[in-house]
């Protein structure tokens, strides 16, 4: 008994659901492995969130001296 058109078709269309999962399966491996390699152990941290970044006090002091010699040149502008 010969195929109909829409035998074909769905015989087709199972073949490559198949290769897609194939496909997906081996996504998923690399990821996996990728994840592992690169995680070392650490948790990711939830999205949102970041590390702080801390300044010695040094660095704090040249920050508010540079802001305190912008401001008083606003200021002697306006004189």
């Amino acid at each position: 008994m010969p195929k109909t058109l829409i035998q074909s078709v769905v015989s087709e269309l199972q073949k490559e659901r198949t290769r897609l999962e194939d496909e997906l399966h081996r996504v998923t491996a690399a990821l996996t492995a990728f994840g592992k390699a690169y995680m070392k152990g650490s948790k990711p941290r939830p999205s949102g969130t970041r590390r702080r970044r801390t300044l010695s006090a040094a660095g704090r002091k040249r920050i508010a001296a540079a802001q305190r010699a912008r401001w008083a040149k606003v200021r002697a502008s306006k004189k």
